[in-house]
């Protein structure tokens, strides 16, 4: 292709209106289609501004009914309205809440869900828009003409500009997903102004023996690596004064220079810092200017139900063999309510918070105890039983406060609110148990005398005692177990029906194989334990591991 004809193209492409429709604000409908500098030449393509994506994707998903942020559970009377609000108005965020409030989850998922794919020249560490050249520097680039910096702005990295220099029309480009410009930096001590700006890159230097204070010796802070993108700051407090300046000029004015470079940096970027309470109100722990440019604070919380807090533990939860796991529903809530009432309790620190992340790493080992126990011995499935639930003390974390911190504190707390959530769980499901069926319990027990629980008993077919071989003993208490077992499944399906809701893969707590006798003997423990809670109680527990009739 001529100069000349070159010529014309860039200059119609810069100048003219483009030719395409959108598919999401600065996307072509067919943009897969399009992989090199010159299909983005042709069509006249133009780039759309984060803010622009961000505002953009959410109307768009808001007029359709879509969330905007699948995952984000639990917000949505109050945190993902003043979201909504932010984004709409352009605003970079803070998000102040304690620690397990999925404060950089809402970062992760505005990335992932409300930034649009961006063309990017393959291989450029900056997100390089081969486009964002300005039109004298492009025409320079695929013409092998001097080039001319009007203007001591960054619009691409030198790689960028090699790359189109050996190229043209031909250089490949990438469309990157919004979650691919998402940067992550947690506020250490160590963290450095130059992580944030960029420095200059001695390797580089040595390497290319180019000039110290040439671009080509600059390597890109997070900033530019975020470029086009969203760059979250955790703990934004932690961050020492001196570096916390270093964002001023690009929350006020959207550009920055770093270090003696005669040189201007526009990121394009949207910041989203995150604070915890006492840090948010401690003066100095974030420096005034910095504080009022992050236009929107936003508060998060903990969940608010036992719903919600399910529904968290059986998304965030890790299991490792997940076809071979089924949880409880009553399960679940036994352990949102262990931590509810954690959280709650006068005793621990209210300043530092109970963590979500220990609902979900104690459903987490519990499932691991039920392997250990069960699984491994007798090939069943890993069903999690309230005789496995003190297994989470290794997953408990929480401070005290009001008494002295200490490991037996924190054990005796944990117990108590481990056996005031079984009691108060357990009592649902026996409730509906009439007089009739539970005085023929009573008897069962008269004759029987003791039903045995324990860990490594299954649920059924083993060589001595297991579950179901017990209960063929106690018809009435059978009766019981089965009445239970209908309203848990019934509970299952409402529970299904709300993850798929939220995209939350439900098969953990999903009817779909044989459960070999571990559903009914897990069961079997809601009721006994439902039995025992019942006032006056019908039934003791003796030792941990026999119920017997209460004298």
């Amino acid at each position: 292709m001529s100069s000349r004809t070159i010529e014309e193209l860039v200059h119609r492409s810069y100048n003219s209106k483009p030719k395409y429709t959108e598919l999401m604000p600065g996307v072509p409908e067919d943009y897969k289609h399009l992989k090199t500098l010159g299909d983005l030449l042709k069509i006249n393509y133009r780039h759309v501004p984060v803010e622009q994506q961000m505002r953009g994707r959410l109307i768009a998903k808001l007029r359709s009914g879509e969330n905007p942020y699948p995952g984000i559970i639990g917000y949505d009377e109050d945190v993902v309205p003043a979201l909504n609000r932010a984004i709409l108005a352009g605003h970079d965020i803070l998000l102040i809440g304690q620690i397990g409030q999925a404060k950089t989850k809402v970062a992760e998922s505005i990335a992932k869900n409300l930034l649009c794919p961006i063309p990017v020249v393959r291989g450029t560490v900056t997100n390089d828009i081969p486009t964002s050249i300005p039109e004298d520097q492009m025409l320079a680039l695929l013409t092998d003409s001097e080039l001319n910096r009007t203007s001591p702005e960054f619009s691409v990295s030198k790689e960028c500009e090699e790359a189109i220099r050996n190229n043209k029309l031909d250089t490949k480009i990438d469309w990157i997903e919004g979650h691919d410009r998402y940067k992550y930096i947690l506020s250490t001590p160590d963290i450095s102004v130059k992580d944030l700006v960029g420095q200059i890159d001695a390797i580089k230097i040595a390497k290319k023996g180019v000039e110290l204070y040439s671009i080509d010796s600059y390597s890109a802070g997070q900033l530019l690596q975020a470029r086009h993108g969203i760059l979250c700051i955790d703990e934004l407090p932690v961050l020492d004064p001196r570096k916390q300046v270093a964002l001023l000029s690009v929350l006020q004015e959207g550009k920055f220079t770093t270090g003696a470079y005669p040189i201007v940096f526009r990121p394009d970027v949207r910041i989203i810092a995150t604070a915890n309470p006492i840090d948010y109100t401690h003066s100095g722990k974030i420096v005034e200017p910095l504080l009022d440019r992050l236009r929107s604070h936003i508060d998060t919380h903990y969940p608010k139900t036992i719903d919600d807090e399910m529904l968290i533990i059986l998304q965030e939860a890790r299991i490792m063999d997940s076809g071979n796991v089924f949880l409880p529903s009553f399960i679940l809530k036994t352990i949102a309510k262990i931590t509810q009432t954690a959280r709650a309790h006068p005793d621990v620190n209210q300043d530092k918070g109970v963590s979500v992340r220990m609902a979900i790493h104690s459903m987490e080992v519990m499932i691991g105890e039920a392997e250990r126990t069960r699984t491994m011995i007798y090939d069943v499935m890993a069903v999690p039983r309230f005789c496995d639930i003190y297994s989470i003390h290794q997953s408990s974390k929480f401070e005290l406060s009001e008494i002295e911190d200490n490991r037996q504190n924190r054990q005796n707390l944990l117990n108590s609110a481990i056996e005031n959530a079984i009691k108060e769980v357990s009592l649902q499901y026996v409730q509906k148990i009439s007089e009739d069926q539970l005085g023929k319990i009573k008897t069962e027990f008269a004759k029987n005398k003791a039903f045995q629980v324990s860990q490594t008993m299954p649920g059924k077919k083993a060589a001595g005692q297991d579950y179901e071989s017990q209960l063929s003993k106690f018809a009435a208490l059978k009766q019981a177990v089965n009445d239970v077992a209908i309203s848990v499944k019934e509970e299952h399906r409402q529970l299904v029906e709300r993850a798929k809701n939220y995209g939350i893969k439900a098969e953990s707590i999903s009817f779909t194989q044989d459960l070999d006798g571990e559903f009914t003997a897990s069961v079997a423990e809601v009721v006994l334990e439902g039995l025992r809670a019942m006032q006056p109680p019908l039934l003791d527990k003796k030792d941990n591991s026999s119920y017997e009739l209460s004298q």
